[in-house]
């Protein structure tokens, strides 16, 4: 699934693209990928308006329309974007197609049919319960780490939970705890402040440095996409991915575990679960 880095370089190669351009159409070929409003209001609605401005909201990429309404995407586990002429051919798994000025077409293709596109007045409508921006100035050590010690969770869920930081996904949070030294089964509110510290410069470095890098890819070939052609930061990846190959740190093998149902990562020599039994407390 495209994470925080991803959605960002996403959102930063559209942007030239689409802002100050007009929708002249919508085509929706797969009805399901439109979360709300129906069908034929979403295409009616749309048609006429223009795109502001383009940011991002966690993982969801977020158009700002000139009558003030937002056209919201969340790319789920394989949505991806692209911009196009009119005539070029379609590929298998277009699922959106959405006319702009200049003859050119935003095109959303989703393989496994999760990704959802949304037209809504408020962008609150789908985005208020996500946590706070993990890049943002209000994000503070602060704030984290009087939050990391209310919660009796699992820390690797809990990284992954969008209310309580928005934007980690599977591959980050087992790039970041690995960074920070923290074995994902800890529990958060059993982290030192030195813990909570590594963790939260492991949160902002490594989502930065993923950004720089265009994010994270292992589907190189598809040429279709954006990130795919021109992500590079799966080079750099210590322990997401790597079952079996050498700690860079420690030289110990990279085991993969399930916590909270979810793949995960982990150098068991390095990520210790000594101070969760309070040996080193």
């Amino acid at each position: 699934m495209p994470e925080l880095p991803e959605v960002e370089t996403y959102v930063r190669e559209l942007r030239p693209q689409v802002v100050g351009h007009r929708f002249t159409s919508v085509e929706v070929l797969w009805p399901r990928s439109v979360a709300t409003p129906d069908v034929e209001t979403f295409e009616r609605l749309l048609v006429g308006l223009t795109v502001e401005r383009l940011d991002r909201r966690a993982k969801y990429l977020n158009f700002r329309l000139d009558n003030g309404s937002h056209l919201l995407i969340h790319l789920k586990m394989s949505g991806r974007l692209r911009v196009e002429s009119s005539g070029c051919s379609r590929q298998p798994h277009d699922r959106v197609l959405f006319g702009l000025t200049g003859d050119r077409q935003l095109r959303f293709n989703d393989t496994r049919k999760f990704g959802r596109v949304y037209l809504v007045a408020q962008e609150d409508f789908v985005t208020a319960d996500l946590g706070p921006e993990p890049l943002e100035a209000d994000f503070t050590l602060e704030c984290f780490a009087s939050q990391i010690k209310r919660r009796a969770a699992t820390i690797k869920p809990l990284l992954l939970n969008q209310t309580f930081v928005a934007g980690l996904g599977n591959i980050y949070a087992d790039e970041v705890l690995f960074r920070a030294r923290i074995h994902p089964q800890r529990h958060a509110n059993r982290l030192v402040d030195e813990e909570i510290r590594a963790l939260y410069d492991a949160i902002q470095d490594i989502l930065r440095q993923s950004i720089e890098r265009q994010g994270t890819s292992f589907d190189l070939v598809y040429s279709g996409g954006i990130r795919e052609a021109r992500a590079t930061y799966q080079l750099q990846l210590q322990v997401y991915g790597r079952k079996g190959q050498p700690c860079p740190n420690c030289g110990h093998l990279i085991e993969r575990i399930i916590v909270g149902g979810r793949g995960t990562h982990v150098c068991p020599q390095c990520q210790s679960m000594r101070k969760e039994q309070g040996d080193e407390r």
